[in-house]
């Protein structure tokens, strides 16, 4: 390597470094959890979080149903998470990163007592080739009293390991999803990683 191409590659990753520190710093966040089982296509979207204050105490999943033969599944295509603060089903602000754009969004799931998301575990479909991939199908999470809140995706694949839980509650997520392929096989979200905030 050149000495010019290292000193530039060496200033790009403390310019990396100090940029994420100041911005964890900033941002609240504690901790990122995640899962271990996630899928291989796609790029990681930009995080989005809830507001100052607020956790998610709720979520809603955005999901294609089957297609069938010829058809394309892609199955979970969003998740979105409900923050709040107080009554959770009263006093909410939506946020969600990069969706797909097949399917529909669900109603949302709470947890019960005005409680917050926790952790989270991801029902991937293992990579096939060749056939139509699905990578993520759905997801459940555990509430700070417990309860779990299994979202109302497709039941292709299996569920992984649960993800490290929040101290507190979540409150932000960032999804790794495939755009778009044309007449190729898609298959929209192919993992997830959830933000944990101290207050």
């Amino acid at each position: 390597m050149e000495r010019g191409a290292g000193a530039k590659l060496l200033l790009l990753l403390w310019a990396t470094c100090f940029g994420r520190a100041r911005a964890d710093a900033s941002s609240g966040y504690t901790l990122v959890i995640e899962v271990t089982n996630g899928g291989p296509w796609g790029d990681w979207a930009w995080p989005e979080m809830c507001p100052d204050g607020f956790f998610a105490s709720g979520f809603s999943l955005k999901v294609k149903p089957p297609q069938g033969i010829p058809g394309d599944d892609t199955s979970l295509n969003g998740i979105r998470l409900h923050c709040a603060r107080g009554n959770g089903e009263l006093n909410t602000h939506v946020v969600e990163s990069q969706s797909g754009r097949w399917g529909a969004w669900s109603e949302p799931l709470w947890c019960p007592g005005g409680g917050f998301l926790v952790a989270f575990s991801l029902r991937l479909e293992a990579p096939v080739t060749p056939g139509d991939n699905t990578a993520a199908n759905n997801v459940r999470f555990r509430c700070s009293d417990s309860t779990e809140l299994q979202g109302p995706g497709l039941s292709w694949g299996d569920f992984g390991n649960w993800s490290e839980p929040c101290p507190k509650g979540v409150c932000g997520l960032q999804t790794k999803i495939e755009r778009p392929r044309g007449l190729r096989d898609d298959t929209a979200v192919n993992d997830a990683r959830f933000f944990c905030c101290r207050s």
